[in-house]
């Protein structure tokens, strides 16, 4: 038993290693004093830091990433909550079929999306808004949110809500006081996601984006198609530095597995 112990210790410590290696390669590359991209390098400098500070594309990239994430994954969860109350709650014709076509967006190629998306716009002469560009996110973030707001959804405990409706509560404070806090870990975690997969999508986007509407994943990525300086390292160890403190801000003030898993 004790050496079965140990060899599962050492695997998940392998494991680990294998999956954040990378990552700790790349933030230790960011540090170069180099004009390129080399490890191990021969001197640390924050250069690339401040480089990343003087270039107003990143930016403004950055900030429209943030913004656009921010929106798309709010209007998805706030879509998913009846979606996923009425797929729960009531048994009706074509309920199957309906629950398939919103969850439909995980079974597409994200180039496909992205080509549809680039041609209907194309023939409708929308292309190049941001608005349009929020809409395609919301359609491809939405099953994310829906099912871990499906998951609280079908977890609820009904008797909660009946008690409070024989205790003379409206409809609207049940909604607000009794549903929405007892779904509230698949709300959390079902934004984390949407807002996540928006953040950091680049297959779809690349397709719609703009030079007017161009997030930072498709920045980076014409970034490195043209150079190979360690700037790309940069903007990387800051993101990867940044979710690792969302994530442990959303499990101090929510817990962690109660998001993920999507249930109280």
């Amino acid at each position: 038993m004790k050496r079965n112990k140990t060899l599962s210790l050492l695997f998940h410590t392998a494991f680990m290693v294998f999956l954040l290696a990378p990552l700790v390669i790349v933030m230790i590359v960011s540090f170069t004093d180099k004009g390129f991209i080399s490890y191990p390098t021969d001197g640390l400098s924050l250069r690339w830091y401040q480089a990343v500070l003087d270039e107003p594309r990143i930016v403004e990239s950055f900030w429209l990433s943030l913004k656009l994430a921010t929106f798309s994954s709010s209007i998805a969860v706030c879509l998913a909550v009846p979606a996923a109350l009425a797929l729960t709650r009531y048994r009706f014709a074509g309920r199957d079929a309906i629950n398939a076509f919103l969850m439909s967006p995980l079974m597409i190629p994200n180039v496909v999306l992205g080509v549809a998306f680039l041609r209907f716009f194309n023939l409708a002469g929308l292309s190049g808004s941001v608005f349009w560009l929020t809409m395609t996110h919301v359609i491809f973030i939405f099953p994310y949110a829906l099912r871990l707001v499906l998951a609280s959804a079908t977890g609820m405990d009904r008797e909660v809500e009946m008690a409070a409706r024989s205790l003379g509560a409206g409809k609207w404070s049940v909604h607000t006081r009794i549903i929405l806090p007892l779904i509230l870990p698949g709300l959390t975690g079902g934004w984390l996601l949407s807002f996540i997969q928006s953040f950091d999508e680049l297959t779809m986007t690349v397709f719609v984006a703009t030079p007017g509407t161009t997030t930072l994943p498709v920045w980076m990525y014409n970034h490195i198609a043209q150079t190979i300086d360690p700037l790309i390292t940069s903007v990387s160890a800051i993101l990867i530095i940044a979710t690792a403190i969302m994530m442990i801000l959303m499990d101090r003030l929510v817990g962690l597995d109660k998001v993920l898993i999507g249930k109280g």
